[in-house]
Parts: C-alpha cells; structure tokens; sequence
C-alpha cells in the first residue's frame, strides 16, 4: 500500500487555517470598529494583519502548494514570446475592423428582417 505524501495534511494545518482566518477577520473587524482613527493607521494594520496571516496560511501543506504553483506560473510567464508593439497594434486593427464589418452585417440584417416584418404584419 502506497501512501500519496501530497494528501496528506498535518493536523496543526487546521489549527493555522484558524489563526489566519480569526487575523483576517479581526482586522476586518478593528477597521470597522477604529472607524475615528486615522486611515493610514487603520489601512498600516489591515496590511499586517493580512501578511501575518499570509505567512502563516503559507505554512500549510495547502499553502505550499499555492506557493509552489505560483513559482511554476511565475516561471512559465517568463517563457512567453511578448508580441511587439507593431504586431500588438495590427492584431488591435485587424479585431476592430473585423468588428466593424459584422456590426455592419448585422444592422443590415436587422433593417431586411424589420421591413419583413412590417411587411407581414401590414404596419
């Protein structure tokens, strides 16, 4: 019997998961509760409170995971070919010009189809 080392989760994971939710909330909550105090203060402890709970969220199995995606998607946005600015603008014009067209197409078929209409009901 083989054991995936992926599924499973240390029981101190739930235990971190709470911690980091009680953070969150309890800076949701002082926000609200320090409306008078200043914003640079309120918006200073909101932002520590959302890192501390970050790192701490982190430090789960769930949280290495989302850690480790984001390095391989970091590392994959880095192989990407950029199109330059000249390609960027043609594809830009080649879409709006396509655009045009059928927004076109469409308006005279919505003439053709209401003169049929008309024609049918004798308005």
């Amino acid at each position: 019997m083989t054991t995936n080392t992926e599924n499973q989760s240390n029981p101190l994971d739930i235990v971190k998961w709470g911690i980091a939710i009680i953070l969150l909330a309890a800076a949701i909550i002082g926000n609200q509760m320090y409306s008078e105090a200043s914003v640079l203060v309120r918006a200073g402890g909101v932002v520590v409170a959302f890192a501390i709970a970050g790192v701490i969220a982190l430090q789960t199995a769930k949280g290495k995971q989302a850690l480790e995606f984001a390095r391989e998607a970091h590392i994959e946005v880095r192989k990407v070919i950029w199109p330059t600015r000249q390609e960027a603008l043609n594809t830009t014009f080649i879409v709006l010009a396509a655009t045009a067209i059928l927004a076109v197409i469409l308006w005279l078929m919505d003439m053709v189809l209401l003169e049929i209409v008309n024609f049918i009901t004798g308005v």
